[in-house]
């Protein structure tokens, strides 16, 4: 059940609206990505560490509060380039992210909201700077495809898990999902 990431990226691409324009308009703005990802990553971390479950995660090893936040900064800046114009490393890379979310126990209930705080304090930022509402739409487009890559990843790993685990087949998997969740 596993993801091809390139496949993905086009998929969520087609279905949340990216266009060539919202691409221009993020390169075009990349310099001031930059400049602002650190602050970013500031107002990030900060609403993460008010949880006593994420700032138990972030501490869980030595430096790794350190490294996730010059990841995301990373990560914030990358948004306006595409790595690679939006192509096999840019889904590569964020179908890692989405992965290493799940491998350190970031559940899915902290992904989305954290990922609003970043919607909310970008585009507080984008109209103190005097941005375009283009800019600020394109960004919300590629955070969400971001967050697509993140849930996907809890998905994909829990099902390869179960399959593996019980040696059901992806169809009677997917079937016992879905009659569970009518009988909720």
């Amino acid at each position: 059940m596993a993801i091809e990431p390139r496949a993905f990226l086009t998929t969520m691409e087609t279905r949340i609206g990216l266009t060539p324009e919202d691409k221009s308009v993020m390169k075009e703005n990349a310099d001031w990505g930059s400049s602002i990802a650190e602050e970013m990553a500031n107002h990030f971390y900060a609403y993460l560490g008010r949880d006593a479950e994420m700032s138990g995660i972030l501490s869980a090893t030595e430096g790794r509060a350190h490294r996730l936040h010059k990841t995301f900064i990373e990560w914030f800046s990358q948004m306006f380039t595409g790595m690679d114009n939006w192509g096999d490393e840019y889904a590569k890379c964020r179908w890692h992210i989405g992965l290493i979310h799940v491998k350190i126990g970031i559940a899915p209930q902290h992904v989305v909201p954290a990922m609003a705080v970043v919607v909310h304090e970008v585009g507080k930022k984008l109209k103190a700077d005097g941005k375009s509402e283009e800019l600020k739409e394109a960004l919300g487009r590629i955070c969400m495809i971001d967050l697509a890559f993140i849930e996907q990843a809890y998905v994909e790993v829990s099902s390869a898990a179960v399959l593996k685990e019980t040696g059901w087949s992806a169809a009677l998997f997917r079937r016992l999902i879905a009659t569970g969740a009518s009988d909720m």
